[in-house]
């Protein structure tokens, strides 16, 4: 099968395009033929050795893939040959196929294309549960998306509406704000332009925000936790920015705030029957039209690369798909 492989940490330019051997599934193991893949800023750090979890090369980077299950090993109940499916791990799916456990893949729902199946693991599914079971998010109030305009950004924004929050979504451009504003974002703001602080400030009438959503880290980090509101919510999704900030802690003193760290990968290998539950929520969402996964580009897999350069560099609104034998549907 053709895979993207990278042979040893470093930059993305050193992935290649190569013929490896079909994987066969042991027990316990599902073998997924891809049809789609989506990409996510993680698949480049763990290119570089920077992500938490580190797999030994020879790897594909790619965590999150819609496809048709091929095989299945000794055990396997849940699916079978034939069986439209989303999977996930930390990598292996910049390839045709993919091997996964079975407690990785989960059922796609008949007429939901792959395409947007694959957009909606990593990104829909770290939000909902940051949303729902770190932040509590209740209806009514102020949801701060950094970074909205990204991948986890305009997800944040799309599921924060749904569970009724009021959100505010920051980015770099205004080009940007308008991506958020057609996916439900209620107010924006340009933190390339704007102070961040001052203007949570002036649209919350001086209140702060609920909850932040922070996948950016970086510069913006400190700002918006000045902006938090009493008894507010911090969410640490990640740092998309490259620096991991340092907080004075007696904000969070003087505010009476929480900050939360949001490991969603953790979170499913100690409760696979929750995230998996709530993927299928997503899923359906999806399926019944009610959520829409912003696509920016779609990516053959021969140019699987030029997909990764263009999340590095921040070129991305929404996801970037990697479609693999032109499968659309």
């Amino acid at each position: 099968m053709k895979a993207l492989v990278c042979r040893a940490f470093g930059p993305i330019d050193s992935l290649v395009l190569e013929d490896v051997p079909d994987p066969k599934p042991d027990a316990g193991q599902v073998l997924v033929g891809v049809r789609a893949c989506g990409i996510n800023f993680p698949d480049v750090l763990i290119v570089q050795g920077k992500y938490q979890f580190k797999p030994t090369p020879p790897f594909s980077p790619g965590g999150e893939v819609a496809g048709v299950v091929e095989a299945v090993g000794s055990g396997v109940e849940g699916v079978r040959a034939g069986d439209r499916v989303v999977a996930f791990g930390p990598y292996g799916g910049l390839a045709e196929k993919l091997l996964v456990d079975e407690l990785h893949v989960v059922p796609a729902p008949e007429g939901l294309d792959f395409v947007t199946a694959s957009c909606l693991v990593t990104a829909h599914g770290t939000t909902l549960h940051a949303l729902r079971d770190r932040a509590h998010l209740r209806g009514g109030e102020t949801l701060l998306v950094l970074g909205a305009a990204g991948g986890v950004g305009l997800a944040a924004v799309q599921i924060g509406k749904r569970l009724g929050a009021r959100v505010i979504a920051a980015a770099s451009s205004p080009e940007k704000l308008e991506i958020c504003k057609a996916e439900g974002a209620d107010l924006t703001i340009d933190y390339s332009r704007e102070d961040l602080k001052e203007r949570v400030k002036a649209l919350t009438g001086g209140a702060g925000a609920d909850v932040v959503y922070d996948p950016v880290g970086g510069p913006y980090t400190e700002a918006a936790l000045r902006a938090t509101a009493w008894n507010g919510r911090f969410l640490v999704i990640g740092f998309a920015a490259g620096d991991i900030p340092k907080v004075p802690m007696n904000l969070v003193l003087l505010k009476g705030c929480s900050i939360v760290g949001v490991f969603w990968g953790m979170a499913m290998a100690r409760d696979p029957a929750h995230g998996r539950a709530q993927l299928q929520e997503i899923l359906a969402w999806a399926k019944d039209g009610s959520l829409h996964p912003h696509v920016h580009a779609r990516y053959p897999l021969a140019k699987a690369l030029d997909a990764l350069r263009d999340v590095e560099r921040r070129r991305v609104q929404g996801k970037a798909v990697v479609v693999v034998g032109g499968a659309q549907a």
